[in-house]
């Protein structure tokens, strides 16, 4: 839909709302897409709007390019329609945890298999989401008066396309296939995040730092 609104040279919220039929799913848009406000300077947006077990997420993804090339999202912005929100501190938890799940699949996740055997045997090469990829995550309910519905996976399906739409703004690049890790969007494994972690903390010491007696 993004690349849809942005051939129409439109907003991609406007254009959403210009085709949306369903008002609970309206209302989501509107909803996470007053409480995200402006873009932030140096961050690109993304947007997805998703129906699953009968509840409306919307997520809008914030992204920071790396100098490496590699995304970062800091911001996930939602707006949830499950119904009538019976226990709120938990619908909160599901999105955040649905979501997290989601960027976890998306970024590095991948099965590879050799003669029918799989390849990745531990987390060293099979490496899920850590703390430090873990965005800022805003849940915003709508105060709904129909039934209940399901919030254990709604949380999990938008995240995709909204990175995926917010690093195609910035680099003009369009994922068609995952995780982002096949593009050079993310580092592929454990061992990888470590020696980057190691590296920037080795740059963070000046050369006073390092001399001994």
């Amino acid at each position: 839909m993004d690349e849809l609104a942005e051939a129409a040279g439109a907003d991609p919220v406007e254009f959403r709302l210009r085709y949306l039929t369903a008002p609970r799913a309206r209302g989501v848009l509107q909803l996470a897409a007053e409480k995200a406000g402006a873009i932030p300077d140096g961050l690109t947006r993304g947007i997805a709007v998703h129906k699953s077990f009968g509840s409306y997420v919307t997520q809008i993804a914030d992204v920071r390019m790396r100098e490496d090339g590699t995304v970062k999202v800091e911001r996930v912005t939602c707006g949830v329609d499950c119904g009538v929100p019976i226990n709120p501190s938990n619908i909160e938890a599901q999105i955040e945890g649905g979501l997290g799940y989601g960027l976890s699949a998306i970024l590095r996740e991948e099965i590879t298999l050799t003669e029918g055997e799989v390849n990745q045997s531990n987390f060293y090469d099979y490496t899920p989401l850590r703390i430090t990829d873990m965005p800022q995550v805003d849940v915003n309910i709508v105060q709904s008066t129909e039934a209940p519905t399901g919030i254990g996976e709604p949380g999990t399906p938008p995240i995709g396309p909204a990175v995926a739409n917010a690093v195609r703004r910035a680099t003009g690049k369009t994922v068609r296939d995952l995780p982002f890790s096949l593009h050079g969007l993310a580092w592929p494994n454990a061992w990888s995040i470590d020696a980057r972690c190691l590296l920037a903390r080795l740059n963070s010491f000046s050369d006073s730092d390092l001399q001994t007696e």
